[in-house]
Parts: C-alpha cells; sequence; structure tokens
C-alpha cells in the first residue's frame, strides 16, 4: 500500500481506531494530520505514536469555525473517524439535549467536515473520504438510539456523496469496523443493556485491523468498492487488505 504524496486527514485520531489509522496511513506513505479534543489527549496521541510521523491538531468537531480552518488546508484523504456512543440508555431515559449532542458529533460534524473537503477534492479532480460506519447503521440495538440513528445517517451520506459526486473523482466508502477493543468498548461494557456489552474483551479485534482496511480503502486497488458500505468481516475485503482470513 503505497500512498506517497497524499495527504490525510482522520478525525478524533488520537486513540482506538483513528490512533491505529494514523499510523497505517503514515507507514503507507501519506503525510497524516489528526484532531483531538483536549490538550492531555493530544499529548497522549504524541507520546503513543512514538517515531510516526503525523501532525495533531486540538480541534474540537462541533467547532465548525476551527475545523473549517482546519479543513480548508485541503486534503486528498478525509477519514471520518470521530463519534460517541453516549448517550446509552432506552428512548424515555435520556435527555433530548444528550441525543441531539451524539447526532451533531456522529453525522451533522462528519457532513461538515465532508463538505469543507470536498470543494477542494472536485476541484483538484479526485479524492478519497472513508466514513466509519458501523453494523449499529443497519441493526438497532436496546440502549443506542442515538448512535444507531447517527450511523444510520452516516450511511446514507456515503451514498449521497457518492451519487453526486462520484462520477468527478471522488471516492466514498462507508466502513464497519467491527467490534474492537477501544475506549467506546470499555463503555459499552460497563453499560450492560444489550448483547455487545456482554462481549468478552478478549473476543474483540485489535485497532490495527480495521486501520489496515482503511488504508487499502485510500489506495487505487479499491476503486470498484467505491460508494459501498464494506464491513471488516468481508473475507474478500480482508483478503485484499492483507488481514488474515476470520476463524
Amino acid at each position: 500500500m503505497k500512498l506517497t504524496g497524499k495527504t490525510a486527514l482522520v478525525t478524533g485520531g488520537n486513540r482506538g481506531i483513528g490512533l491505529a489509522t494514523v499510523r497505517a496511513l503514515a507507514e503507507a506513505g501519506a503525510e497524516v494530520h489528526f484532531t483531538a479534543r483536549s490538550a492531555p489527549n493530544l499529548t497522549a496521541a504524541r507520546r503513543d505514536l512514538g517515531e510516526t510521523q503525523a501532525t495533531g491538531h486540538l480541534a474540537n468537531m462541533t467547532d465548525r469555525i476551527a475545523m473549517a480552518t482546519l479543513l480548508d488546508q485541503g486534503f486528498d484523504i478525509l477519514v471520518n473517524n470521530a463519534a460517541v456512543i453516549a448517550p446509552i440508555g432506552r428512548i424515555l431515559d435520556i435527555p433530548a439535549e444528550d441525543w441531539a449532542t451524539s447526532i451533531d458529533i456522529n453525522l451533522t460534524s462528519a457532513f461538515h467536515a465532508t463538505q469543507r473537503v470536498l470543494a477542494h477534492m472536485v476541484a483538484r479532480g479526485g479524492g478519497t473520504i472513508v466514513n466509519i460506519s458501523s453494523g449499529a447503521a443497519h441493526r438497532p440495538q436496546e440502549g443506542w438510539s442515538a448512535y444507531c440513528a447517527g450511523k444510520a445517517g452516516l450511511a446514507m451520506l456515503t451514498r449521497s456523496i457518492h451519487l453526486e459526486y462520484g462520477a468527478q473523482g471522488i471516492r466514498i466508502f462507508g466502513f464497519a469496523p467491527g467490534v474492537v477493543d477501544t475506549d467506546m468498548q470499555v463503555a459499552i461494557r460497563a453499560s450492560g443493556i444489550n448483547p455487545v456489552s456482554k462481549l468478552p474483551r478478549e473476543s474483540l479485534a485489535p485497532a490495527s485491523e480495521p486501520a489496515r482496511a482503511i488504508a487499502w480503502l485510500c489506495t487505487p486497488a479499491a476503486d470498484p468498492l467505491a460508494g459501498q458500505e464494506l464491513d471488516v468481516r468481508n473475507p474478500e475485503l480482508r483478503a485484499a487488505s492483507g488481514l488474515p482470513p476470520l476463524p
């Protein structure tokens, strides 16, 4: 996988799948930038990256002005990774304001990032966007109404972008990374509210697996899959991106 000469931005790239994706894109030769919501998160990410060359930016996805300044630099690759699982709870038990905040982070902010980067991509004749999707986009889970709704909206946004700009060189993918060992999964296990929360930690995949697949999607080899919602468990996708087959 060679991405030499490409610039990439990973939102929420300070930990978990985001951090692993920063590392995978950098290893493939891209000039990688990433966002973090707080100074401590940014510092921790720089420490964890070690010698991996990447530029971190202190930016909250919901701060449209700060994000626009960053996004208007123009990138060849955008990975919309930033997301929250909260609020976890049944519909009658969660504040509407918290539900709306989840939609803002998981969907509206991804739209804003896409819109700003898309203008530069179209002007240059192409670019790649990877929206981090989820099985929750297609199957409801108890206690996750906000997360499921946000990811379902993101899946439709992926299809809309492909419809409107695929012919102009925009490669867009929705990618479900599976159940991965991240801080989000810690919160999910603590909730105990649905079957996903019951999964033992040892059954979770390492973040490096979906990260490798995401990096592969950013290469021309993935062109035939543009516009689709993809899943890390797909045997053909795993083989093409160099991941081992599942047991």
